[in-house]
């Protein structure tokens, strides 16, 4: 096994900065669009790259059972892989059944790792696709005053319970940060953000409540330039996110708050491993020290994810 993983990582330059990271971002399960990997095959290739977790990311589904029958079929890869819930209406929506289910999904062990506000069915997605306002109306919103909804509340309360990562979902900046401030009230401590759309105060108040902030390669590659289909029948298509704001915010708030992620799957990336690469590539070439970039992509979310690290053997 060491000689498939010295050999992938000998062909292209900084293959081997992926030796022992974590994508926690990947799109490799079934889904309503056609994929580039399918979930044994998104293992097998991070195996041989040698990467050491692997997260599953599905609006359509809880991924917990699929990451703990990839973990029984090929946990000897020496990769672990694991699943949450995007509470997503086709998911369930907001609420917390769904969160305690997901919690308990597996084969007596497992159960979900994140639990994640929407990702597409929020105001903030909605308008920025200039969704209808009757579709905008049936989306998460967050106030400005005022308590949370009830729902995440209680969403979150199940996260600190269950000591797993709480993911904000894809909300405005002055949402985000109004969330991830309640969250800690809760006493919710792992908590990741996605960071793309966000100004250096918000990504700045955001990290002071102890939340990580996620950068994707999804929303700074090529990918927004195409409508696509990404939760139902219509085509839409992401604003492009600045990739310099990203690197003010790292040396603002600083590595250690930090989680990079590949978000591949998509046809029109590469596949999961090829895209954490070039993702990677991007902050090195942009000066990103080694020890700073080892944090965002291995030590960072090993930690938050609680990532094992199990034994790698060969494939029968």
């Amino acid at each position: 096994m060491e000689e498939t993983v010295d050999r992938e990582i000998a062909i292209v330059p900084g293959m081997e900065l992926l030796v022992g990271a974590v994508d926690s971002h990947v799109h490799c399960c079934p889904h309503i669009n056609q994929r580039t990997v399918t979930l044994f095959d998104a293992v097998r290739a991070a195996s041989r790259a040698g990467l050491s977790g692997l997260g599953l990311m599905d609006v359509f589904a809880n991924t917990s059972g699929l990451a703990a029958l990839a973990n029984r079929e090929l946990g000897h890869l020496g990769v672990d892989v694991f699943g949450g819930v995007i509470l997503e209406p086709y998911a369930g929506g907001l609420s917390p059944r769904v969160v305690a289910t997901a919690l308990n999904m597996g084969y007596g062990t497992g159960g979900a790792r994140f639990v994640s506000l929407p990702c597409h069915h929020t105001a903030f997605v909605a308008r920025s696709e200039n969704r209808g306002p009757a579709y905008v109306e049936t989306t998460l919103s967050i106030s400005e005053r005022g308590p949370l909804p009830d729902a995440v509340a209680e969403i979150i309360d199940l996260c600190v319970e269950a000591d797993i990562v709480f993911n904000l979902g894809h909300l405005s900046g002055p949402e985000a940060v109004r969330v991830a401030q309640a969250a800690a009230e809760r006493g919710c401590s792992r908590m990741l953000a996605p960071a793309g759309y966000l100004t250096v105060e918000e990504a700045g108040a955001i990290a002071e409540t102890g939340c990580m902030l996620e950068y994707s390669f999804f929303v700074f590659s090529h990918a927004t330039d195409i409508a696509q289909t990404m939760i139902d029948a219509e085509r839409h298509r992401f604003p492009r996110a600045d990739f310099a704001a990203a690197l003010e915010v790292i040396g603002t708030v600083g590595s250690a708050n930090i989680v990079l992620s590949s978000d591949s799957g998509a046809l029109v990336l590469p596949p999961p491993v090829e895209a954490f690469r070039e993702f990677v590539m991007m902050f090195a070439g942009s000066g990103i020290a080694a020890a700073d970039l080892r944090r965002m992509i291995a030590d960072n979310p090993a930690r938050l994810f609680k990532v094992r690290k199990p034994e790698r053997g060969l494939e029968g």
